[in-house]
């Protein structure tokens, strides 16, 4: 594990310039759905033209994110037409209005426990999704997130219940992933108008494990002011990919959560991904992007390949792929991937301990300090052979 000084490190967190409105296309109506066992290429648009410079990278990005939202999470609104809010005694509230209908959810903010900070700040924060299950600093602060009060997932019949529907009608497309992607866009818009609360919002970071690791993973990607993004054990859905996992079922006869499994078991994701899940090569993306839609920011992915239920080759081929994006864009060292197993789910390894706090010190607190994490203890890698789903190459886009 890794967590030493590296002297001409640049201490900004990486920011991508954003496409201007209209300047990118958007998606066809009809897409034509063709078979590719692979991992499709991130740098190659929808149509098959190359992606060679930054520019085109920046619609790129974007296509994906729209292939995302369309096929497999549901659209995400944008922000409502009022958002008021207030902070009193450690909690903020966040009121929402949009068409006549309202809504309103509270978030506690537990404040660094240095006590030597005291009357200091602004300081740095971390939203944790259901709560945090890796370390949090005593110089940072913690915000808890109650996603199941924005979008229930009990199971199947939680469909179109929680506080994003009661503004957004029981119907919408969005799945809870990224209902709970809206809710967290909601708690930073209160927390940048709404004084009191010593939080810098330029340094705010998102984690979650498990099912909630799958929500963290898709708030880093689609809500660009969050700097870092810690995934831990989020499995298929998350840090694997679909196409992986469901060859680790098929070929290799290992019981991991498929998408075929997962649309059964609950509601993280649109109805409009359920035609696809039986047959999810012929998606013209898979989860390797979301690397892409979180970068430049900060993104460490943790996993344990003691659980196979969680795919550790899925999450270990998906993300070690989703970091060549990182390559291309000659920031490698922004993104790291950790697999360590012979530990619970959800507890993290004490040897993982250090590449945490070592993402929070560069991403949050602009420290210089080492992010190269990209470790597995499993042998050969986990089982992953990349000729098998990479037939594609990197190009340098810095």
């Amino acid at each position: 594990m890794f967590q030493y000084l590296v002297p001409f490190l640049l201490l900004a967190v990486p920011t991508l310039a954003l496409p201007a409105p209209g300047a990118c296309t958007t998606l066809p109506e009809n897409i034509d759905f063709t078979t590719n066992p692979a991992l499709p290429n991130p740098f190659a648009f929808l149509d098959g033209t190359p992606v060679v410079t930054p520019e085109q990278w920046a619609c790129r990005r974007e296509e994906i994110g729209q292939l995302f939202q369309r096929f497999e999470l549901g659209t995400l609104p944008p922000r409502p037409e009022q958002v008021s809010g207030s902070f009193s005694n450690g909690v903020l509230t966040v009121n929402a209005t949009e068409a006549g209908k309202s809504i309103s959810f509270t978030v506690p903010i537990t404040p660094p426990k240095n006590l030597t900070l005291a009357g200091k700040g602004p300081f740095p924060a971390v939203i944790a999704v259901g709560g945090a299950s890796v370390p949090i600093p005593s110089d940072v602060a913690l915000i808890n997130f109650n996603n199941n009060d924005i979008a229930l997932q009990n199971d199947q019949s939680s469909r179109g219940v929680g506080k994003f529907f009661t503004l957004y009608g029981s119907n919408h497309s969005a799945g809870a992933l990224i209902a709970w992607t809206w809710g967290i866009g909601r708690i930073i818009d209160v927390l940048e108008t709404t004084p009191g609360h010593n939080i810098d919002v330029k340094r705010l970071g998102v984690t979650g494990c498990s099912r909630n690791g799958k929500g963290a993973y898709v708030a880093g990607a689609f809500e660009e002011r969050i700097a870092l993004t810690l995934v831990q054990e989020s499995g298929s859905g998350g840090a694997g990919c679909w196409r992986i996992s469901d060859d680790m079922l098929n070929k290799q006869n290992i019981t991991t959560q498929t998408a075929s499994e997962i649309v059964q078991e609950n509601v993280w994701f649109s109805p409009n991904f359920n035609p696809f899940v039986n047959e999810v090569t012929v998606l013209p993306f898979d989860h390797h992007m979301l690397a892409g839609l979180v970068a430049p920011r900060g993104l460490l992915v943790i996993d344990n390949t003691g659980i196979d239920w969680l795919g550790p080759e899925s999450v270990w081929g998906c993300q070690t792929t989703g970091h060549l994006i990182y390559e291309a864009l000659g920031i490698p060292s922004s993104m790291g991937i950790t697999q360590e197993g012979n530990h619970d789910h959800c507890a993290l390894p004490a040897d993982e301990a250090p590449d945490v706090s070592a993402f929070i010190s560069r991403f949050l607190k602009g420290q210089n300090v080492n992010t190269t994490v990209f470790d597995t203890d499993g042998p050969n890698n986990v089982g992953f052979v990349p000729s098998t789903y990479i037939n594609w190459n990197v190009p340098k886009l810095h």
